[in-house]
């Protein structure tokens, strides 16, 4: 499916996703070369553990950029309104345009969007009838990565064997617990509320399609 290049110029919204793409690169920078490196060259886990991080890590951040840049709906000037679904169009009062039922005006974004669902600042895009799966596809693989980090956190304090060739005088490693302390608290905070927000686009995709 070909997807619309869309780019919201939003100085709060560039702020939001910067602060996420940071997260993102600190616990795909720091957990490897913590955790999965030296317990890997120590034969504590395998190589697809390695990898499976990598994909998620891959996968998230994918879908994090395709959510932010493709387009969510967005209504063109003169729109053509087949003659058989006249009656389900009405006038925007903000922009003075045609637009189908179910659609709103973004104000952050300043048009209209086909079923609009929110406007994300954490993408930096509105959330609507075109972007709509790939804002669940991003809600998924966050979900999998925090949660993967989180379960890597625990298995290195709490599962997997003391390392045995830690070099003290590297900053990550005279820093570890603090680090990775922050990995936990930003892991926690992140799949909380990325599961609330799945969970409640599930829901509303589940009563939309029952009501149909």
């Amino acid at each position: 499916m070909g997807q619309r290049i869309h780019f919201v110029v939003d100085p709060q919204g560039w702020c939001c996703m910067g602060l996420i793409i940071l997260v993102w690169l600190y616990n795909t920078v720091f957990i490897p070369k913590v955790i999965l490196f030296p317990h890997y060259e120590e034969g504590n886990i395998s190589v697809l553990a390695v990898l499976c991080y990598y994909f998620c890590s891959v996968f998230c951040i994918g879908s994090l950029l395709r959510a932010s840049v493709a387009d969510p709906g967005k209504l063109p000037e003169n729109p053509k309104i087949p003659i058989t679904e006249r009656e389900y169009w009405e006038l925007c009062n903000k922009c003075n345009m045609m637009r189908p039922k179910r659609s709103h005006h973004c104000s952050r974004c300043g048009h209209c969007v086909r079923r609009m669902d929110h406007h994300c600042p954490w993408i930096n895009n509105c959330v609507g009838e075109d972007n709509h799966w790939l804002f669940l596809q991003l809600c998924f693989y966050t979900q999998i990565l925090s949660s993967y980090t989180l379960i890597l956190d625990f298995c290195h304090y709490y599962y997997f064997l003391p390392l045995k060739k830690e070099n003290w005088d590297v900053f990550i490693f005279r820093h570890e617990l603090a680090l990775l302390r922050i990995s936990a608290f930003m892991g926690l905070i992140i799949l909380g509320g990325i599961s609330r927000l799945f969970y409640i686009q599930l829901m509303g995709i589940f009563t939309v399609s029952i009501s149909i």
